[in-house]
């Protein structure tokens, strides 16, 4: 990290803490979370939750507020029982059936300064934290969000159609051209303002949007969720060879 973005980072880590969305119940992976909320799941050993943790504290933001949700107990045991890392954590209940727009609004209180984070607790990215920081405050808006590019749940055909013969297969490819909300995003206090007691996705975000107060970080490095139990095999064969999103040293 240079100079300038240490000195950035220790700037804006007085007025920013981070909320991590924890309390859904992870409904695409039952087998996984009926013991165990989605964020405790374990990437090499360690819960999601950690890895999450880690990236934002690797640029010097080490507050954070965990919205919890089901089986939230388990999580306060984790963070409560000796988790190390220089991390300085608040976990909020905040209803088990709670849907995220009213998780974020029950959490104003905690919130210091005029800005915050927030992410969700099930995905992971080489992000640079700063530079997002910086957008966000460079467009004015109420609201940024990180777009990042997805892989196709599909693979695609490579077609020579003059002569109607499949020329090559593109398995899962990178869709270059299409962008996901990936989480890691950034409000000043105003959003308050806006949430009600649906889904942060499907409600709050296109009303912003629609008044041009919601921003999108276009960021093409690693990004990846976990929603299913395969994804969760797919991040630990990635931990075991390359550690994409492990930023830190």
């Amino acid at each position: 990290m240079t100079a300038s973005k240490v000195y950035f980072s220790i700037i804006t880590l007085n007025f920013m803490k981070t909320v991590i969305l924890c309390g859904g119940r992870g409904s695409r992976m039952q087998s996984e979370t009926e013991s165990r909320p989605k964020p405790l799941l374990a990437i090499g050993g360690k819960p999601i939750l950690w890895h999450i943790m880690k990236i934002y504290a690797h640029h010097g933001f080490n507050e954070f507020i965990l919205a919890l949700g089901y089986k939230g107990e388990l999580i306060k045991e984790y963070v409560t029982g000796g988790l190390q890392d220089g991390f300085k954590i608040e976990a909020v209940d905040t209803g088990s059936e709670t849907l995220t727009s009213e998780r974020i609004k029950k959490l104003e209180p905690y919130i210091d300064g005029s800005e915050f984070m927030l992410t969700y607790g099930d995905g992971v990215a080489d992000i640079d934290i700063p530079k997002l920081i910086e957008f966000h405050r460079g467009q004015g808006t109420i609201g940024t969000i990180t777009g990042a590019n997805p892989y196709s749940k599909y693979g695609f055909l490579n077609i020579d159609f003059d002569k109607n013969l499949v020329v090559d297969f593109h398995e899962k490819p990178l869709m270059r051209d299409n962008y996901v909300n990936s989480g890691f995003m950034v409000f000043n206090k105003k959003i308050f303002d806006y949430l009600d007691s649906e889904m942060l996705e499907k409600n709050t975000l296109p009303i912003l949007a629609k008044s041009g107060e919601l921003s999108v970080y276009r960021h093409h490095g690693f990004w990846k969720a976990m929603d299913t139990p395969k994804e969760v095999e797919e991040l630990n064969n990635l931990w075991q060879k390359s550690q994409p999103w492990k930023i830190w040293s």
